[in-house]
């Protein structure tokens, strides 16, 4: 008995041991990697890697549309306009708002279509960092990945990230992107009314083309209008 409790307790120590080593690891790879993307600029997302070797029947794209710009080369239009659409407080709050959180928990228990509550900085780092499937583990990651970029990456840094790696369209990520796709032009160029329309596109980009725009996304722009109306401006320096 006492020599079958001795190998319990080797069994337990090594279990414990191999454990702390893992969460070592862990937070040690993830601290780096993020203190790295806010010098570096990632390259492709686990979305985009995903989507180029999907089947197009499954969601697959045959070609992927990308062409990083810095910040300062993105209309602050497009700023304004994803600001408007997806976190009116991108400025204010530290990657959680917890009041559209409330607000989303209060609506999915009355049974309807889910509603999400994701701040632009919890969709950065679910698109650089984690795999586009829902589940409580990646939701759980989200959230830790989200603590750790709005610690090391300013409030512009994050933006940049995202505007450079949203899907905004069937295999065209970032505003460059589609800009060209959709208006011949650069991502400095956008006029506030193209900037809102490329934003429809955010909840649903597969489905969704600025230049042949339904009549829904006709009247989410104006909803999206509006808001950038009352929002006014962006300052992304102001947290700095």
């Amino acid at each position: 008995m006492q020599h079958r409790s001795e190998n319990n307790n080797r069994w337990y120590k090594k279990l414990v041991r191999v454990f702390v080593i893992s969460a070592i690891l862990f937070f040690s790879i993830t601290l780096i990697s993020t203190w790295i993307f806010s010098y570096i600029n990632p390259g492709y997302t686990w979305l985009m890697v995903l989507k180029f070797h999907l089947p197009e029947d499954k969601g697959g794209v045959g070609t992927l549309k990308q062409r990083w710009v810095r910040i300062d080369e993105i209309s602050p239009n497009m700023v304004l306009a994803v600001c408007a659409a997806e976190d009116n407080k991108f400025m204010e709050h530290n990657g959680f708002d917890w009041e559209s959180i409330k607000k989303a928990r209060k609506y999915n228990q009355k049974g309807k279509k889910l509603r999400g509550a994701s701040t632009i900085s919890q969709q950065t780092a679910k698109n650089v960092f984690l795999w586009p499937k829902r589940s409580w583990v990646r939701k759980g990651l989200e959230a830790y990945f989200t603590v750790l970029i709005e610690t090391f990456w300013s409030k512009e840094r994050i933006m940049e990230v995202y505007l450079n790696v949203a899907e905004m369209g069937k295999g065209i990520y970032g505003v460059e992107a589609a800009a060209r796709e959709y208006y011949k032009k650069s991502a400095l160029q956008l006029t506030r009314y193209e900037a809102a329309m490329i934003a429809t596109t955010l909840p649903a980009p597969a489905k969704r083309n600025p230049a042949k725009p339904s009549s829904y996304m006709v009247s989410y722009q104006r909803k999206i209008l509006w808001n950038m109306y009352n929002i006014g401006s962006i300052n992304l320096k102001q947290k700095e």
